[in-house]
């Protein structure tokens, strides 16, 4: 099976967010609850992401985002709560998928940067063998195609193409995130999932990172949920921002909105603390 030459970039993707908004979202998530045990992860969680918007997920360790976004990559199933994504054989609750279609759906629409690069990659392999083995997975069989592909995916990542065939074990921390990101752009997702992408970073790696993030998201009109506990991050890069405590939603809004004049006592904790 062949895969899809990458979408053309547009030349000036759209960034007025109302009009944005009108279109249907590419992803909508209603009623998502989630227990470990006695624990409760999520409750009652919603979230939609509509096309090319960074939506930013933010909340203090154990509010439930870095769980809400594993839902997202299909890699857990809440115990309630239905899952839908605007993409080409995605009909119906994704929940209700198996494993096998679930990891195929993901591996072809869905890309994710974990916070853990041990998450990601394949630490042994060669960081262009990272990148050819989503490919793979996506039906490529192709040698030339294999190679060439992957080397334009860490070349867009701003990955250092003399090391291509450095393993990741090799590499700094902000190298690995590029690798993770070469490997979740390869196919053009519809989605990117980005988990805490510049934690445990030095402040200028994850100024670099975050420099390529908007630059992708800028040339190709990426749609990306990004989860990160650093409001500066978020505050970089969402167009959108949805507050997490506990398992719930306490707000949502335009990020001016949240961080200019937040509503909830907790957001307004976070931002003054930040201040």
């Amino acid at each position: 099976m062949s895969l899809p030459s990458p979408r053309p970039a547009p030349q000036q993707p759209p960034r007025d967010l109302p009009r944005l908004m009108t279109t249907p979202p590419i992803l909508a998530m209603t009623g998502i609850s989630r227990r470990f045990g006695d624990v409760v992860a999520l409750q009652d969680v919603s979230a939609t992401v509509y096309p090319g918007e960074v939506l930013g997920i933010v909340g203090e360790s154990g509010s439930g985002k870095s769980t809400l976004l594993r839902m997202m990559n299909l890699e857990d199933s809440p115990d309630s709560g239905d899952y839908r994504l605007a993409i080409p054989g995605a009909a119906g609750n994704l929940f209700d998928l198996d494993r096998y279609r679930r990891r195929m759906l993901c591996a072809r629409h869905v890309g994710i940067v974990y916070q853990n690069p041990h998450l990601g990659l394949l630490m042994g392999h060669s960081s262009s063998g990272n990148v050819a083995e989503r490919l793979l997975i996506a039906g490529e069989r192709r040698f030339a195609v294999l190679g060439g592909r992957a080397r334009e995916a860490l070349d867009a990542s701003e990955f250092p193409l003399e090391r291509i065939d450095a393993r990741p074990i090799e590499l700094s921390g902000g190298m690995q995130q590029r690798v993770q990101l070469a490997k979740a752009i390869a196919l053009e997702p519809a989605l990117l999932l980005l988990d805490e992408p510049t934690t445990g970073l030095d402040v200028s790696v994850q100024a670099l990172v975050l420099d390529t993030l908007k630059r992708l998201q800028r040339d190709r009109a990426i749609t990306m949920v990004l989860v990160s506990h650093d409001l500066g991050v978020i505050r970089t890069m969402a167009d959108r921002v949805m507050v997490m405590r506990r398992g719930r939603v306490v707000e949502e809004g335009l990020a001016d909105q949240i961080f200019q004049d937040p509503q909830h006592p907790y957001t307004q904790a976070l931002v003054h603390a930040k201040l």
